[in-house]
């Protein structure tokens, strides 16, 4: 039987084992609470939002969309049920 010959790195994530670590971002939130939490890495990976602004007036756009779709939604099943009341009882089959 032969041996494995896998030449790859065996670090949990190849992409951040060339990546020095940032002595700015160490005392951060982010870093202080993912020590708290018994993490390995010295700071959460990712980063905070770079336009907050941005994202909160798409959260708004989109909350506005869905209150006006529930709202077609509950107005047509209404006016289906107003039209077939209307229509009287030998309409509907």
């Amino acid at each position: 039987m032969t041996g494995v010959t896998d030449t790859r790195s065996t670090d949990a994530d190849p992409a951040t084992a060339s990546l020095p670590p940032d002595p700015d971002l160490y005392d951060s939130p982010r870093a202080t609470r993912a020590r708290a939490k018994g993490l390995d890495a010295p700071y959460i990976r990712g980063g905070d939002d770079p336009d907050p602004a941005r994202g909160i007036a798409d959260e708004r756009r989109y909350w506005r969309l869905l209150v006006a779709m529930v709202i077609t939604i509950v107005a047509s099943g209404f006016v289906i049920g107003t039209i077939l009341a209307l229509a009287g009882p030998g309409a509907g089959g």
